[in-house]
């Protein structure tokens, strides 16, 4: 169901399930982590695709952060549209050291069994001739509250993306947070 709702996010007609295929996994084992990377990410595929379910070490709510190809210079930029149904808000940067790829993902005290989710698109990744843009769809439940976000990200750099950077903006993951990356064929 996740790949029907992303294909018709992305192009608004459904993809088959075989235009997905696994790159990489990864669960956050005892003691959680300060971020999860993606390395040596082949140039295969039309876009990636990353599927989190995560939950982290700090009171309160954290952005996402994504970094690519190990770049922390200020060549990012991000836009974000969230609401929690009574109100709505948007945001947005320059010249960032990241781009933003979801909100809610360090819940930490008083919510420790509250998990975030998030479905991140990196577009045409492996494309020399243009800039990378992200676009992402996340959001949580708090039982009864919580929040759902548009976001996207550019990077200005032609580089095709080998390696993906996703940390919280501040603590760590909490252990049983999931990371999955997906190759989407053309």
């Amino acid at each position: 169901m996740l790949n029907l709702i992303s294909a018709i996010h992305g192009t608004g007609v459904a993809a088959s399930t075989n235009s997905y295929e696994s790159i990489a996994t990864t669960t956050v084992g005892a003691g959680g982590v300060s971020n999860v990377t993606f390395s040596s990410i082949p140039g295969t595929y039309k876009h990636l695709q990353i599927r989190i379910l995560a939950n982290g070490s700090t009171a309160g709510d954290q952005d996402l952060q994504v970094q690519l190809n190990s770049d922390t210079g200020t060549n990012y930029s991000y836009h974000t549209l969230y609401g929690n149904g009574a109100s709505a808000a948007a945001n947005a940067g320059a010249t960032q050291s990241s781009m933003i790829g979801g909100w809610n993902f360090a819940i930490g005290t008083g919510s420790a069994n509250i998990y975030s989710v998030a479905v991140i698109d990196v577009l045409e990744y492996a494309n020399t001739n243009i800039y990378k843009t992200i676009r992402s769809l996340a959001g949580q439940d708090k039982n009864g509250s919580g929040t759902v976000g548009l976001f996207s990200g550019n990077w200005r750099s032609t580089s095709a993306v080998t390696s993906i950077k996703l940390y919280p903006a501040s603590g760590n993951f909490n252990q049983y947070s999931s990371f999955a990356l997906y190759g989407v064929k053309g």
